[in-house]
């Protein structure tokens, strides 16, 4: 394998493009750790399996290095948004075993608890937000008030989760930099994958933006439509990512998180 274009870095990583011996372009992550390339392969091989959304082929997985199949991008459009959206729609009812996964999870370079549990709103709050409030927390980036109230919203949390739904086939960290735009329609990244709630991924396409939002969630809605309130608990699943990036990135992201909690408190 030949390193033909330096891709630059991205959290605890390298990125590279190169070249194999049969003339196939690849892309390459190095560095980190190795069980996070590892939950990274699990992840992108398991939403694969559903054949719903493309996702690129794990070329090599080991723990010095990922290898996937290069993606040729290219400009996004409204035919392949409404497309997206309904491939996300069928991935999602592809379903889980359970809410987890049986691989370490990740987020970024951040360690995530994929055990399971016997319900979405306890896998949620156990798993996905008291932890990382915690590290929010203890690295002062939360005070105490703001910490009581993440807290609450975890004590009530079956109260505002909205209606049971069995655990989705789900991305986990759907943010737009992480759906790839080909000429053949979107491709799937840097997944957080596990069994988790289908308006988490919907929610995290929001919180930045995404190249015809609209356009993807009404194809999302007319395969496969959410209970009812689902855009009222939008912020609820924006809670993570949120703590997330409070803890990557320190407090310019907590105004943001707060303002979502007041809003689920809301609820």
């Amino acid at each position: 394998m030949r390193i033909v274009e330096d891709l630059g870095a991205s959290h605890a990583w390298r990125l590279h493009r190169a070249e194999l011996p049969d003339g196939r372009h690849v892309f390459v992550k190095t560095g980190g750790s190795g069980r996070l390339l590892a939950s990274e392969a699990a992840g992108l091989r398991w939403l694969g399996e559903a054949g719903a959304v493309a996702v690129p082929e794990v070329v090599e997985a080991t723990d010095e290095r990922l290898v996937l199949a290069w993606v040729e991008t290219a400009r996004p459009t409204p035919v392949a948004a409404e497309r997206f959206g309904r491939e996300l729609a069928r991935l999602h009812a592809s379903g889980a075993a359970g809410f987890g996964a049986p691989w370490p999870g990740f987020i970024a370079e951040l360690p995530m608890d994929n055990a399971p549990a016997t319900g979405w709103p306890s896998f949620y709050a156990s798993r996905r937000l008291l932890p990382f409030v915690r590290r929010a927390r203890d690295g002062g980036w939360l005070d105490a008030r703001d910490a009581a109230i993440l807290d609450g919203i975890c004590s009530r949390l079956a109260d505002v989760a909205g209606p049971d739904e069995p655990p989705s086939r789900i991305h986990g960290d759907l943010w737009s930099g992480n759906v790839l735009w080909s000429a053949d329609g979107a491709v799937l990244v840097d997944p957080a994958a596990h069994g988790g709630h289908r308006e988490t991924d919907l929610a995290m396409l929001a919180l930045f933006g995404a190249p015809y939002l609209e356009r993807i969630l009404a194809a999302y809605e007319e395969e496969s439509p959410p209970a009812a309130g689902w855009r009222e608990r939008v912020p609820l699943h924006q809670l993570h990512p949120l703590l997330v990036h409070v803890c990557l990135y320190g407090g310019a992201y907590r105004d943001g998180l707060m303002a979502a909690a007041e809003r689920v408190r809301a609820i």
